[in-house]
């Protein structure tokens, strides 16, 4: 028996055989056929892994990604907070308050950085005994010995140890607290050299006659003498005054120095 898939329901007709016996019924040449339909899956969302969304997972990859952005982009501005802060602090200036306030006074030998021989010695006042070589403080106040130059306690010199040309220095300061017109001193710079004891002059200053308006009084007057001289190695350059009991006792009143040229 052939079967049409197309006939979709089966039709039935009855007939009135107006009273004629009925006619046997012929089989028909088709005959319908009910077909079984597939069935028909449901429309609705379509579920990713683990039952969730690919547009929901899609969302909260994003805002992760937003969320990672946020950090990097704040971490990156604290970085760069803290690299302004460290050069701030290593290129600080100093102002007034900052900057290290010199000490009047102290001994600062450090601060000469230059190598070239020089040196810069301030008076010392002898109270037993008083010699017309004078004696000198090679540390008090801005005193300082540099390039090789050295200080010797025992005489009261100043040794070089490179031959060159010099700049030589020194400064006295004398009080007479009688002052009569016969009132002098002398003061002097004078070196030697090697073994020999004779001593050669190198500066002198006579002073007389300096307190006729008023005898009987107190009198203060000073000596300056600064010349260029050409020195050898090992020569010892000393300062003589006449009367060293009436030196002045003032801070910075009486000093010695040379320096190479």
């Amino acid at each position: 028996m052939s079967c049409d898939g197309t006939y979709p329901f089966p039709q039935v007709f009855v007939v009135d055989g107006g009273g004629q016996p009925p006619q046997p019924a012929h089989p028909p040449s088709l005959v319908p056929c009910w077909s079984r339909q597939p069935p028909q899956r449901k429309r609705g969302k379509s579920w990713g892994f683990m039952g969730v969304s690919a547009g929901v997972a899609l969302g909260v990859l994003m805002l992760f990604l937003l969320v990672f952005v946020a950090l990097g982009f704040e971490a990156s501005q604290i970085y760069g907070m803290q690299k302004e802060l460290q050069e701030m602090k290593e290129v600080k200036p100093l102002t007034d308050f900052d900057a290290p306030q010199k000490q009047t006074g102290l001994n600062e030998p450090d601060e000469v950085t230059d190598d070239r021989p020089a040196a810069h010695l301030m008076g010392r006042i002898e109270k037993e005994q008083f010699s017309k070589t004078l004696r000198w403080e090679p540390q008090a106040g801005r005193a300082f010995l540099s390039g090789g130059v050295s200080y010797r306690f025992e005489d009261g010199a100043l040794q070089i140890n490179e031959t060159g040309l010099y700049h030589v220095y020194a400064r006295v300061e004398l009080i007479f607290k009688d002052c009569s017109p016969t009132s002098f001193f002398v003061h002097s710079v004078f070196l030697r050299r090697g073994v020999r004891r004779t001593s050669l002059t190198l500066m002198e200053a006579h002073r007389a006659g300096f307190c006729t308006q008023k005898p009987g009084h107190p009198w203060t007057t000073e000596s300056y003498l600064g010349s260029a001289l050409q020195l050898q190695k090992n020569d010892r350059v000393f300062v003589n005054v006449s009367h060293p009991s009436y030196l002045s006792h003032a801070s910075y009143a009486n000093f010695f120095g040379l320096y190479k040229i």
